[in-house]
C-alpha cells in the first residue's frame, strides 16, 4: 500500500506552495501565488496548491499519511536561539524573547497548520504532522532529489529559516550530516538583502536588479569588506549597520529599513536616482563581489575534503537564486558537478520538507525528470476560455503548432507560448512562456515596450537545443533549469546581443528532447525555419504577477499586452484577422 505524502510551505510568511508524494514519486506541485494571481502570496497558507496537487495525483484528502513542513521547534540547548540573544543584545526584548519564547512562531505556525488541515478535510488525528528545520529541507530538494553514489557536498544559503541561514554539510546513503551552521544576524543572504533595501529595491524582489546591474560596475572602486567577515572559523556580520532591528534600524516615512542611519553616514545617502550612477552602480558590483568570495571561502572551508572526494556541490536556499554566485561556484577548482534545486526559493521547501520525511523512512526518492508538476489544460478547456472571455479574442484550432510558432517566431514576432503542466520555481522553462527570435537586434527592446517594461540593461535568457550548447556555452557544464550563468562564446555573444551581459554571461535552459519534448519539438521546427537552434524565454506574466496557471489567466496577461499572437496548447489565439497563409 502506498505511503503518501504532503509537504507544505509558507511557515516564513511568503512562498506558501504544496507538494505530494506517493511513495518516493513527486507526483504535483503547485505554488500558491500561481492560483491566487498575487505574486510570493504573502501572508497566505497554501490551501489551493495542496488542493490542486491532491486533485493532479487523485488522491482523496483521507488518503494523506503524513504532512511534512519545513519549520521545526529548536531547543533552549542549542546555540541557535542563545547565538540570537546574544548578538541582539541592545534590543533586550528580543534577546529575551530568544530564550524564553524562542519557538513561538512555531506554535502560531502549528495552529494555523490544524486549521488549513481541516479546511482541506485532512483528519489531522489520523495522519502523522513531521516538522523538518528550515535548511534541512533545504538542503533535501537539493540532495534527495539528485542522490548519487557516494558524498554530495551541500551548500544552503537563505534568508532565515527558525534561526539558521547558513548551512553546510553533505549527504551520503540518503543521510544528510551537518557540518557548519551559521545563525541570525549573521546571514549572507542578509548582507545582500540590507544592500539590496539600501540600493533602493524591496527585498525578495530587488536582489536580482542588484545581481544584474553588478556587471556593470566596478567592484575595486568601493571596498564593502568591513559588512561581513569570515576568519577561518567565525563568519559574522557588523550589526551595527546591516540586520539591524529595533532602534537601530533607519527609518524614513516611517518605514523602518535592513540597515542603520551609521550605513547611511558611511555610503552616503539611500539610491532614489538612476542605479547606473556612481557610487550606486558600483556598490552593486561590490555587494555581489563580497557575496560570491564568502560563499566561496565558506565552501571550501568546510567542504573541502567532501569536494575532493566527489566534485559534486548540491546547493539551495533563496540565495542560490543568484545565477552569478552559482556560476562562481561552479567554477571552484575542485567542483566537477553543481547541483541547484531549481526550485530553490522557500516555495522549495514544500518539496524539500516531504522528500526529507520520506527518504528517512527508507524509501528513496525516484530522479525527477523535469519541474513540471503543477496542472495542465487541454485544448477543449483553452477553446473555452476563448468562447467566454468578455474581449472574445480571434481563436482558431491548428493542426500543426509547433510549425506555425516556428514561423510566427521567424516572422518577428513576440509568441506567448502554453503548453503543459505547469513549471514549478521561479523561472519560465517552456511551458508558460514568452518566446522571441534572437537574430532581430531590436528584441530585446520590443519585449519591454511590448509586456515587460525592464530596464534596457537586463538581458533576457534562451531556451537552446542540446546539440547547439558545445558551440553556444563551450566546456560548460549544460543547465535545464537556467539556474546559473553562463559564458556564451565571442562569435555568439556578438550575434545575439540581446541575450548577454556586458561581460559576455547569458542565463541558458538546456532543452533535450527527453526533459521537455514539446519545447524541443517547437526549437527543432524555428532551427528548420531560421536554421537558429535557440529562442529567447521570458516568464509568461506581466511586471508585478505570478506566472500564468490557466486558460483564462493567460487569456487576461496576453490580451493586457501588446503581444500579438498566442498559442496554448493546438489553439492560436490573436487579436487580428489571421494572414490566409496561416
Amino acid at each position: 500500500m502506498s505511503v503518501i505524502t504532503l509537504g507544505l510551505s509558507g511557515a516564513i510568511g511568503h512562498d506558501p506552495a504544496a507538494a505530494l508524494f506517493v511513495d518516493g514519486e513527486l507526483a504535483a506541485a503547485v505554488e500558491e501565488e500561481r492560483l491566487i494571481r498575487r505574486k510570493h502570496a504573502y501572508g497566505e497558507a497554501p490551501y489551493l496548491s495542496a488542493r490542486r496537487c491532491m486533485q493532479i495525483a487523485r488522491v482523496n484528502p483521507a488518503d494523506i499519511d503524513q504532512v511534512a513542513v519545513p519549520f521545526a521547534p529548536i531547543s533552549l540547548f542549542t546555540k541557535a536561539r542563545w547565538h540570537h540573544a546574544y548578538r541582539h543584545w541592545y534590543a533586550p526584548d528580543r534577546a529575551v524573547d530568544s530564550l524564553f519564547n524562542g519557538n513561538r512562531r512555531y506554535r502560531r505556525y502549528l495552529a494555523e497548520l490544524h486549521a488549513l488541515l481541516e479546511k482541506l478535510h485532512i483528519p489531522a488525528e489520523k495522519i502523522k504532522i513531521v516538522p523538518v528545520e528550515h535548511q534541512l529541507a533545504h538542503a533535501s530538494s537539493a540532495y534527495h532529489l539528485n542522490e548519487q553514489e557516494g558524498k554530495t557536498a551541500i551548500f544552503c544559503i537563505d534568508s532565515k529559516g527558525e534561526y539558521s541561514n547558513i548551512f553546510l554539510g553533505y549527504g551520503e546513503n540518503g543521510k544528510i550530516v551537518k557540518v557548519k551552521e551559521f545563525y541570525n544576524p549573521d546571514s549572507l543572504c542578509g548582507m545582500y538583502a540590507a544592500l539590496t533595501d539600501y540600493l533602493g529595491f524591496e527585498i525578495l524582489k530587488g536582489e536580482i536588479k542588484v545581481m544584474g546591474i553588478a556587471p556593470f560596475g566596478d567592484a575595486s572602486k568601493y571596498d564593502l569588506s568591513f559588512l561581513a567577515k569570515f576568519n577561518g572559523k567565525k563568519f559574522i556580520v557588523d550589526n551595527t549597520l546591516i540586520g539591524t532591528v529595533g532602534l537601530r534600524r533607519y527609518k524614513a516615512k516611517s518605514k523602518g529599513h535592513y540597515f542603520s542611519q551609521k550605513l547611511v553616514d558611511k555610503l552616503g545617502p539611500r539610491r532614489v536616482g538612476n542605479l547606473v550612477d556612481d557610487p550606486y552602480v558600483h556598490y552593486a558590483a561590490a555587494i555581489q563581489k563580497l557575496y560570491e568570495d564568502l560563499s566561496a571561502q565558506l565552501v571550501q572551508h568546510y567542504l573541502s575534503d567532501v569536494l575532493e572526494e566527489s566534485g559534486r556541490l548540491a546547493i539551495a536556499g533563496t540565495g542560490s537564486m543568484n545565477i552569478r554566485l552559482n556560476q562562481h561556484l561552479a567554477n571552484l577548482p575542485n567542483v566537477k558537478e553543481l547541483i541547484v534545486h531549481p526550485a530553490c526559493s522557500d516555495a522549495g521547501t514544500a518539496i524539500g520538507a516531504a522528500s526529507y520525511v520520506v527518504r528517512q523512512s527508507g524509501t528513496k526518492i525516484n530522479p525527477v525528470k523535469n519541474m513540471f508538476l503543477g496542472p495542465s489544460y487541454t485544448t477543449a478547456q483553452c477553446i473555452d476560455a476563448c468562447k467566454s472571455h468578455r474581449d472574445k479574442p480571434l481563436w482558431e484550432v491548428l493542426e500543426e503548432p509547433y510549425e506555425k510558432a516556428a514561423k510566427i517566431l521567424a516572422e518577428g514576432h513576440l509568441l506567448a507560448w502554453y503548453r503543459g503542466r505547469l513549471e514549478f520555481g521561479t523561472r519560465a522553462l517552456g511551458n508558460r512562456s514568452i518566446l522571441a527570435n534572437p537574430n532581430f537586434s531590436e528584441v530585446a527592446e520590443k519585449i519591454n515596450h511590448q509586456v515587460k517594461f525592464r530596464e534596457a540593461w537586463q538581458p533576457y535568457s534562451v531556451c537552446a537545443l542540446d546539440s547547439v550548447a558545445e558551440e553556444f556555452i563551450p566546456g560548460q557544464q549544460h543547465d535545464k533549469y537556467m539556474c546559473r550563468a553562463v559564458q556564451a562564446s565571442g562569435d555568439w555573444a556578438a550575434k545575439y546581443p540581446a541575450i548577454v551581459h556586458v561581460d559576455n554571461s547569458t542565463e541558458t535552459q538546456i532543452v533535450d528532447a527527453k526533459s521537455n519534448p514539446d519545447l524541443h519539438r517547437l526549437l527543432l521546427s524555428f532551427q528548420k525555419e531560421t536554421g537558429t537552434g535557440m529562442l529567447i524565454n521570458a516568464r509568461l506574466n506581466r511586471p508585478g504577477e505570478a506566472l500564468v496557471c490557466s486558460p483564462e489567466d493567460a487569456l487576461n496577461m496576453f490580451l493586457g499586452t501588446d503581444l500579438d499572437y498566442f498559442i496554448m496548447e493546438d489553439v492560436l489565439v490573436s487579436k487580428r484577422e489571421l494572414p490566409d497563409e496561416w
